[in-house]
């Protein structure tokens, strides 16, 4: 059974990819991406964009130290990094397993507290999606036609939405609760485990103190604003990482930095389905945007295609260099 449902956690998210690409592409003429890689594509721009997508994991890292800080757990930073490197490759192959990896990662070469890593993990993610929240309601406010005109050719204005949503999209719904349940219970379970074999319930209730003493130890952080840097600098360059490859094609060098900011929100977005880094949902959306603002359908489709496929790629190689890096250290 627990074979069946890992390969089910693998299959179903890269079966969802899958069919939406497939869609996406199958009237492209593959001669027309190699055409654009050899010809139409500025390389040096696309060069330039990829420093920001390590900037923002490095950042990340930075980030996650400084919060571990107030539980007691100072880990080294080049722990940190490599486990943040990780943690996004290994979600190319089971999306949202990095988060958990990073912490095990943690707690086999520095002896961190498992539980406690959880806990901070817990933190910056609701402080990621305060950040993005914010950001999506400032670029909505600039950019509000494009947005209506977008939930209105997606079939995604609201009361579609709510005439659409019958029994089945309660049973979504619902369906999308009971597996975050069933995440809490798992990490239940796994404590459980633990506290059989360091001692009995005593380590369960300690493991559940140190989870909470993670998530609430953003409120006891040393330099405050070094923080709020550290957040901002974060979805900075993860939008610069998008962004300055606007102009690698003609098709898109000309359309700004908001339009950018359209496309990178809806995208931010469409990364939450879990598909291997939002692949197919990523591609749609970013897709529709640039169509909105002028940009051929053909040309929009290599777009995505391109850059989706060029930072995927560098997510990859960083993680198989902290592999790497990994293997030749001693666990703690």
């Amino acid at each position: 059974m627990n074979y069946e449902l890992k390969w089910l956690k693998i299959g179903v998210p890269l079966a969802l990819a899958v069919g939406i690409l497939w869609w996406m592409y199958r009237g492209i003429l593959w001669e027309e991406l190699v055409d654009a890689l050899s010809h139409k594509m500025s390389w040096t721009w696309m060069l330039l964009s990829l420093p920001f997508g390590v900037l923002a994991q490095v950042l990340r890292a930075m980030r996650w130290r400084q919060v571990l800080a107030p539980a007691g757990e100072r880990p080294h930073l080049s722990t940190c990094v490599h486990a943040v490197f990780l943690s996004y490759a290994s979600s190319l192959v089971v999306p949202r397993v990095g988060e958990v990896l990073r912490c095990g990662v943690l707690k086999r070469y520095e002896g961190t507290d498992f539980s406690c890593c959880v806990g901070t993990v817990v933190t910056e993610r609701i402080i990621d999606t305060l950040l993005i929240l914010l950001l999506s309601f400032l670029t909505f406010l600039t950019q509000i036609p494009v947005f209506l005109d977008f939930f209105q050719q997606t079939g995604l204005s609201l009361g579609s939405v709510l005439e659409r949503f019958t029994l089945t999209g309660w049973l979504v719904t619902a369906a999308c609760g009971l597996l975050a349940l069933m995440f809490m219970l798992s990490l239940l379970r796994f404590l459980q485990r633990r506290s059989k074999v360091r001692g009995g319930s005593s380590f369960l209730w300690k493991g559940w103190g140190r989870l909470l003493d993670g998530i609430s130890s953003i409120t006891e952080v040393e330099q405050p604003l070094l923080f709020v840097f550290y957040s901002v600098g974060i979805w900075v360059s993860y939008y610069l990482h998008f962004y300055l490859t606007f102009f690698c094609f003609d098709f898109t060098s000309g359309l700004g930095p908001l339009a950018a900011l359209v496309a990178f929100v809806v995208g931010t977005f469409a990364v939450l389905v879990p598909t291997p880094n939002g692949a197919g949902p990523w591609h749609f959306a970013v897709k529709t945007v640039l169509v909105l603002y002028g940009v051929g359908q053909t040309e929009a489709a290599l777009f995505v295609l391109i850059v989706h496929t060029l930072q995927t790629l560098l997510v990859a190689l960083l993680g198989v260099w902290s592999s790497v890096a990994l293997s030749l250290r001693k666990s703690h």
